[in-house]
């Protein structure tokens, strides 16, 4: 699979999220995010996961039980999960710098052009 088609499709995806929905899923994995860039090895990152719980987070921010929202994100994953999917089956990537090549800025570096449709 191409990472940077699915990373494309998961942030469009979030983007048609309800409002209530959208804000959830970024508040968790913002605070995953930063958790992630204060830690030096996986282990340490899930020691701050557990200490510094997004999930306890965002129950205490958004006001609403633990367990509601585990359970929310769960939806939310596999509702992205789905749709990301189902898109990622649909898109075709073609190869389009054979035809631009020649249209090249004198750089010296190789572009690549691809075209989803």
């Amino acid at each position: 699979m191409n990472e940077r088609l699915l990373e494309f499709l998961l942030k469009s995806e979030v983007e048609k999220l309800s409002e209530e929905k959208k804000s959830l899923y970024k508040f968790i994995v913002e605070n995953e995010d930063l958790l992630a860039q204060q830690a030096d090895t996986v282990n340490q990152f899930h020691q701050l996961l557990v200490h510094q719980s997004p999930y306890k987070l965002a129950s205490r921010y958004f006001n609403i039980p633990y367990s509601i929202v585990f359970q929310q994100m769960n939806e939310i994953e596999t509702e992205l999960n789905i749709n990301v999917e189902k898109r990622y089956e649909q898109s075709k990537w073609i190869d389009m710098t054979d035809r631009f090549s020649h249209r090249s800025i004198g750089t010296g570096e190789r572009k690549v052009f691809l075209f989803i449709s």
